[in-house]
């Protein structure tokens, strides 16, 4: 069992499974959502996380269809974790609100046409210039 939460510790999420999957997504979105020139994601079983907490809710278009919602503590501004209409039945949580060093690396990288030219994405199974929602629909990030 791992936990996730913001910085301040008022949005707290129990994840009662391992993660079904970890993406690095170098959208223009994520981008902007994180302050950092991608973001990674740890996707696991909706009915594996337990929310504690009341958090704000930002939804935006994604460029792979569908809506994005992200949510984040109302007190501290983190981002701990989003939810795609594509994806009802996971939960995608921000690996550095895990604050696990040892947290596995990405095996797919999306949106690499955004990614900054000096990031190197090299423990990524998987490069793709947009989504990959176009090769397997059970494997978008956004």
């Amino acid at each position: 069992m791992a936990d996730a939460r913001c910085s301040c510790g008022a949005l707290t999420l129990t994840l009662s499974e391992p993660s079904k999957l970890v993406v690095a997504c170098h959208c223009l979105d994520c981008q902007r959502r994180t302050g950092a020139p991608f973001s990674v994601g740890a996707f696991y079983a909706a009915d594996a996380v337990a929310i504690s907490g009341t958090p704000k809710e930002f939804s935006r278009d994604a460029a792979s269809g569908g809506k994005v919602h992200t949510y984040f503590c109302p007190n501290c501004g983190s981002t701990v974790y989003w939810k795609a209409d594509r994806l009802p039945s996971l939960i995608g949580v921000a690996v550095g609100a895990l604050a696990d060093p040892k947290f596995p690396a990405p095996v797919i990288s999306v949106f690499e046409q955004s990614k900054h030219d000096w990031v190197q994405m090299d423990s990524a199974v998987e490069h793709f210039q947009q989504s990959s929602a176009a090769k397997n629909s059970n494997r978008d990030s956004t």
